[in-house]
């Protein structure tokens, strides 16, 4: 098949070789072996392919991603080198004749089960460590190739199952130039980091990792959903001019980049980006963004084997509020489970892991790890414009003592000398129903509301955003969000707060002339969305599209609301 249809995750249209992201087959068999001797030197030659390899992943990670992360391959040149795992395997081949295969196997098991059993955090990452170091000279052994994105060194399209967090935060943008995924949504979070990244990608095409093999020449359509594989020359042709087509159109929104967003009849609203690490803030800049409305914090605590310390938090905070100028920074505390793990944090495994131990219930537990974060956030609050939101929030009670705890560490920290920031607003992320329906009770307390309607949306229509088999029901313009945001904008403005969106909804083309005549005063979204968002905003009348609102607010489907904003608003189709 020379045509996949997917989901368009990231407008844009990438042309480049295919480079496969996917988890080689390891398997093997025992076997027993007459040449012992042969063996040893064969593992021997495998254990010096993983140092050489591993030193150049830690060299180019040293450059591109800083000491910390290079540590990660630091520690895993240190296990290789270590006897008290290399002689055990060397002595099982010689003294059970066996292939080093099944050697390396059983000795790097038995150390695995005996750290993961261990109360000591230390020990039980060195678990981790092992794991990883065997595979790679399993593959060795094997003669098999394990992927590694990051030594990347020529424009290439990705192709994997799925891309987690980790793996695209570390994908270099030079070379890599989009991506296709076999699953995921256009909110599952490869597809927003793409987006951040102002990659093209489509996900869920259900069989990219199938039907495409390394080198092949792959067309990424993240505007149409599509993924061409070796193409004719028409095709590519046909590629090179709606390319061309598509950078025109991006130097005309260009051209908005130092201008406000005000709508026909001078309504402002702020624009505001969703950014991950303080390297996402030259992203901002370039397209115009007011403020930022989202930093997701859980980033500083990926791709990593220990919790980011007090300083290092405080220093990437400070990073984004000092680079952002004054400008509103609004920083949501750390939000992991669903689909973002910490594996060093050794939680359990899930049966609904979006329905879990996540987000603000995880760090209402975990305390230690919570007031570190905030202290952190504390002490980078006099370096510019700070708001801090709490997610996942279900109950007036969790942001109380969320709030209360903010507030017993900012007592701390002053009673220490610290200064800290004299008002620093806190709100809460609403993306839980029954938050949406108490509103009301909320914005009593709260500073502001952000809308997460990427949650809000899978729970509200009970449809789990990464699985494409649902996808249809991903629905933002659905009657029942639209009247879920109405009622959270009404509430906040009904106690003199302010209300935003930092969902994937609030840089939808349909959506925003709706969210307009709603009342949103804040739209956070991909950096890469925001001039074409502010274009769409400048061609609208706020009262023509409060008169929208009312109306599709009484409709019944999607489609049909749909058909409305388009009339309304003039949106191609």
């Amino acid at each position: 098949m020379n045509l996949l249809n997917g989901i368009a995750a990231s407008s844009g249209i990438a042309m480049a070789k295919a480079f496969r992201l996917v988890e080689p087959d390891l398997s093997f068999e025992k076997k027993s072996v007459e040449d012992v001797q042969a063996e040893v030197e064969r593992f021997q030659a495998a254990l010096i392919k993983s140092k050489v390899e591993l030193e150049a992943i830690r060299e180019k990670a040293r450059v591109d991603l800083g000491a910390d992360k290079a540590a990660i391959f630091e520690a895993h040149l240190l296990v290789l080198s270590d006897p008290e795992l290399v002689n055990p395997i060397e002595d099982k081949v010689k003294l059970e004749n066996v292939n080093a295969e099944i050697a390396l196997k059983e000795t790097a098991d038995m150390f695995i089960t005996m750290f993961e059993s261990m109360d000591n955090e230390y020990m039980k990452e060195r678990a981790a460590d092992i794991r990883d170091v065997t595979k790679r000279v399993l593959s060795h052994l094997l003669g098999v190739q394990v992927a590694n994105p990051s030594m990347i060194a020529e424009e290439t399209i990705i192709v994997a199952e799925d891309l987690t967090p980790s793996d695209t935060a570390q994908l270099n943008r030079q070379f890599v130039k989009g991506f296709t995924t076999d699953i995921g949504g256009r909110t599952s979070h490869s597809a927003i980091m793409a987006r951040s990244m102002e990659i093209p990608a489509v996900v869920g095409t259900k069989s990219s990792t199938k039907d495409i093999q390394n080198g092949d020449f792959v067309i990424v359509d993240g505007l149409k959903g599509e993924v061409h594989i070796n193409p004719s020359s028409e095709i590519i042709k046909q590629y090179e001019e709606e390319h061309a087509a598509f950078e025109a159109q991006k130097a005309e929104w260009a051209k908005l980049v130092n201008e406000k967003s005000y709508t026909a009849d001078n309504h402002h609203v702020e624009l505001a980006a969703n950014i991950g690490t303080p390297k996402d803030l030259e992203g901002v800049k370039n397209n115009g963004g007011e403020g930022v409305g989202l930093y997701r914090t859980e980033f500083l605590y990926m791709g990593r084997e220990q919790l980011p310390t007090e300083e290092e938090q405080f220093e990437a905070y400070k990073a984004v509020l000092e680079g952002m100028e004054g400008k509103s920074v609004v920083v949501r505390t750390l939000d992991i489970g669903g689909d973002k793990e910490l594996p060093y944090l050794n939680l359990p495994k899930e049966m609904n892991p979006f329905l879990g131990f996540r987000a603000i219930r995880l760090c209402l537990e975990e305390q230690g790890m919570f007031r570190t974060q905030l202290r952190a956030l504390l002490r980078a609050s006099t370096y510019g414009n700070l708001k801090i939101m709490f997610p996942m929030i279900a109950t007036l009670d969790e942001f109380r003592e969320a709030k209360a705890t903010l507030e017993e560490e900012k007592q701390k920290l002053m009673n220490e000398g610290v200064v800290v920031a004299e008002k620093i607003e806190v709100g809460i992320m609403v993306e839980i129903p029954s938050t949406a329906v108490i509103a009301d009770q909320f914005a009593k307390e709260v500073d502001f509301f952000s809308i997460g309607t990427n949650d809000l949306i899978q729970y509200t229509m009970a449809a789990d955003r990464m699985n494409e088999r649902v996808s249809y029901l991903y629905q933002p313009y659905h009657p029942a969000i639209l009247r879920l945001v109405k009622m959270v904008i009404d509430a906040a403005h009904k106690e003199g707060k302010w209300a935003g969106m930092c969902g994937e909804m609030a840089g939808d083309e349909v959506a925003i002339p709706i969210l307009i005549g709603l009342g949103l005063d804040e739209f956070s979204m991909s950096a890469t969305s925001i001039l074409k968002a502010r274009s769409l905003i400048r061609s609208l009348n706020k009262a023509d599209m409060e008169k929208l609102a009312n109306e599709v607010l009484q409709m019944s489907t999607t489609s049909e609301v749909m058909t409305a904003v388009h009339a309304a608003a003039n949106l191609e189709r």
